[in-house]
């Protein structure tokens, strides 16, 4: 006799309330000592543990730091991802932050981590996986941060990586080919009153940008003419780009923010060494295109002006993120089970911050839930999680429950989601079109 669906979720909430000491414990240490993208090897290590102490098979190494277990439902119908990212962010003056390379985890991802583990409590040894028509995936992705640009283009040209975030490395490498649904949530902060959860929000994309100004040395004080000077150049390209903004329509949220992590070498040498790393976001491709061809035309300006060479490289960033409406009825219902009504929203207003779920989310259906159980300001020093409960274990609860709707009874649920889903790409078109967006 079949089990109902009802008493699989209770299970599920049961063993991870079971295990709630452990999985906030694991929350708190991902905090405490946080990683950049692709150098995550203690974090991807903790949550390694995890799957040890349950004796789940998996895979590590995947895309550098990647980790993923396989757990195979009693047919496989279909397969669910449930993703959690390993990375930080750069907040250096954040009580956590690590003393040499500034990380922090300011964005939030420990807690990914924390309910990807309270998932892997819940199905292990409650019998919940007999009574699924599909399988699961629980997958720690690394960089999501599109940040260190110049770092990851050094990976990307030793062959290491194609693309800078993780989730499309793991797109890139086939391992979300047999995915069907993806389920993910992401903590954030409690700036809207009396809101305790938001099912999912739709986000912008953008294009990574390296820009680099190549000038001539020569003595700053005796002979500047002799020189070439690279930050000149950088000012007035920068320049150029704000004069750039009165063109971009208020209706495709452009956004341009760039920074120089290089402004030469020595004070008393005219700097011909300036590097600049920079987004163009938007709500679409088309008019994120159109925002790069200008700022790229602007930035060529500056280092034309001045006589210095201009080295311009365009990456794939970020596309943007849509609401899948089917599934995100899923996780909402689900939502409204664990808080009370009042507390959840089921969208808000478009979020003009990107994530990588975007470029998936062109793929298969995704849903990406928000769990406001953190106080501060994202990405800076004073972010702290303030409910824990709600962070870290009831977000488990809701991934957890999402992904036993979708498989549960034939994948009835997980079936409907999919066949009503229109993707905007197939796999090929976008490692060509997005892919190769440089080339």
């Amino acid at each position: 006799m079949a089990i109902s669906k009802e008493e699989l979720k209770r299970r599920a909430c049961e063993a991870i309330d079971k295990n709630r000491d452990k999985i906030i414990e694991l929350g708190d240490s991902i905090f405490a000592e946080p990683e950049l993208g692709f150098k995550e090897f203690k974090t991807a290590e903790k949550i390694k543990k995890v799957f040890d102490e349950l004796n789940y098979e998996y895979r590590d190494g995947v895309a550098i730091t990647g980790v993923i277990a396989p757990l195979k439902g009693k047919s496989s119908k279909m397969k669910v991802a449930i993703m959690g990212e390993l990375d930080a962010v750069v907040a250096p003056g954040h009580r956590c932050a690590d003393s040499k390379t500034g990380a922090a985890h300011s964005c939030g991802h420990n807690a990914m981590i924390a309910s990807l583990a309270g998932v892997a409590y819940a199905l292990k040894g409650t019998g919940i996986m007999e009574e699924l028509d599909g399988d699961i995936a629980l997958m720690a992705v690394p960089a999501e941060e599109y940040v260190e640009i110049e770092y990851r283009n050094g990976l990307r040209e030793e062959g290491k990586i194609h693309f800078l975030g993780g989730k499309q490395e793991f797109i890139r490498l086939g391992e979300t080919d047999d995915v069907d649904i993806m389920v993910m949530q992401h903590a954030l902060n409690n700036d809207i009153k009396g809101v305790k959860a938001i099912a999912h929000i739709a986000m912008n994309g953008f294009v990574g940008k390296l820009v680099r100004y190549i000038g001539k040395e020569a003595h700053a004080g005796g002979a500047p003419h002799l020189g070439i000077n690279a930050l000149n150049a950088a000012t007035l390209g920068l320049q150029a780009v704000a004069m750039q903004r009165e063109t971009f329509q208020e209706k495709d949220q452009i956004r341009v923010h760039p920074i120089m992590t290089k402004g030469g070498d020595l004070v008393n040498v005219v700097p011909a060494d300036v590097r600049i790393e920079t987004y163009i976001r938007g709500n679409n491709v088309e008019a994120i295109m159109d925002a790069n061809a200008k700022v790229t035309r602007a930035f060529k300006a500056g280092g034309d002006a001045i006589g210095a060479k201009t080295i311009i490289t365009d990456l794939p960033g970020y596309l943007p993120l849509e609401i899948c409406e089917e599934l995100t009825d899923v996780a909402y219902d689900n939502l409204i089970q664990l808080l009370p009504k009042e507390t959840v929203l089921k969208g808000a207003p478009r979020s003009t911050g990107s994530t990588d779920a975007g470029d998936l989310a062109h793929l298969i259906p995704c849903v990406h839930s928000y769990f406001l159980g953190a106080e501060g300001v994202l990405h800076s020093e004073n972010l702290e999680f303030v409910d824990k409960e709600l962070s870290y274990v009831t977000a488990a609860k809701s991934l957890v429950m999402t992904a036993i709707d979708l498989l549960y009874n034939n994948a009835e649920i997980g079936q409907k989601v999919k066949e009503s889903y229109k993707p905007k790409m197939t796999k090929q078109e976008y490692l060509k079109e997005w892919g190769k967006i440089d080339a």
